[in-house]
């Protein structure tokens, strides 16, 4: 790289590939970076920088630059890895930040074709929980496949505990409008299993948005770190949509099992009531949570997928 010719920029990055970073500055110009090295010697452990993040840049005489400060984060949306190289300081697992400082995050599930996988929804959810993302949204798709009452009753678990679902069909242009306006001005993470509809839906919304999208991953699975490379993609309308590889193979990071419960939303206010400061809602007596699955007012699959997910946490801090 070249020598520093002038102050510090301001700036967002915009995609992240194999140590180079995309930072975009005023007027939509877009600046290659490398990290100075202080902050590369900070990445072994974790991400520092990443799509999302507002960093101050030095622009050099080449027309490259060197991120010199991260600015502190709002949200942070991280899965787990396994360590590669010197990464991770020794750790068998270090974090990779998914997106940093996204206002909101999209879980896009079909009401059908694929049926809806509950589990994965309830991963993502927690994710979500734990990031401090402001706003959680279910995108649920293709509801010209069921009658609406059946594609509202699929979700009514969600709706009754709190969550924003938005009912949509590419296919049909229903709610097109709404996803549009959530979408408007904001950085919004816009994920989900494979078959859901993402792309037509991105299509409806932005004509060439999902080709835009596919073609950037695609770009990404040709070459070697296809799990760490994350892109922001601009929308016509302002804001941006971030393309998350990561998502698909979720690992939940840094939650300790005893601190699942804190993440499901309907469970977190009933902890305090369990016999047990330390009850794990298994099946000790006098459990707050077990008692109100009983009487319905958690429901069963919400609590199984409390289940699944403390088993999991519980043997990866078994192994590390």
């Amino acid at each position: 790289m070249g020598e520093a010719v002038n102050t510090l920029v301001d700036g967002l990055v915009i995609s992240d590939q194999s140590g180079f970073f995309n930072v975009e500055i005023a007027g939509g110009q877009v600046i290659t970076c490398r990290l100075r090295g202080r902050l590369m010697e900070e990445a072994r452990s974790s991400d520092i920088a990443t799509i999302g993040d507002r960093v101050k840049i030095q622009l050099l005489d080449d027309g490259t630059g060197t991120i010199e400060d991260v600015l502190p984060r709002t949200s942070v949306l991280s899965r787990a890895v396994r360590t590669e190289g010197r990464r991770g300081e020794g750790s068998p697992e270090r974090e990779q930040v998914i997106i940093a400082n996204a206002d909101q995050a999209l879980f896009v599930f079909a009401a059908a074709q694929p049926a809806p996988n509950f589990k994965m929804l309830d991963r993502f959810l927690v994710a979500g929980e734990k990031s401090d993302i402001g706003r959680l949204v279910i995108v649920v798709n293709k509801i010209d496949l069921l009658d609406e009452q059946a594609a509202h009753e699929l979700f009514a678990t969600y709706e009754k505990i709190g969550y924003q679902v938005l009912y949509t069909s590419a296919r049909e242009k229903i709610g097109v409008d709404a996803l549009r306006d959530l979408l408007k001005n904001r950085l919004s993470v816009f994920t989900g299993p494979s078959g859901v509809g993402k792309t037509s839906l991105l299509n409806v919304i932005q004509p060439g948005l999902g080709r835009v999208v596919k073609e950037v991953s695609k770009r990404r699975a040709e070459g070697i770190h296809t799990t760490r490379d994350s892109v922001l993609v601009k929308l016509d309308m302002g804001g941006y949509l971030a393309d998350t590889p990561g998502m698909r193979q979720l690992a939940l990071w840094d939650i300790e099992p005893e601190e699942l419960d804190g993440y499901f939303v309907e469970i977190a206010p009933l902890v305090s009531q369990c016999r047990f400061n330390d009850c794990s809602h298994f099946d000790e007596p006098g459990c707050a949570v077990n008692e109100a699955v009983e009487r319905g007012e958690i429901a069963e699959s919400r609590y199984l997928s409390y289940l699944d997910l403390r088993i999991e946490l519980e043997n990866a801090y078994a192994i590390s």
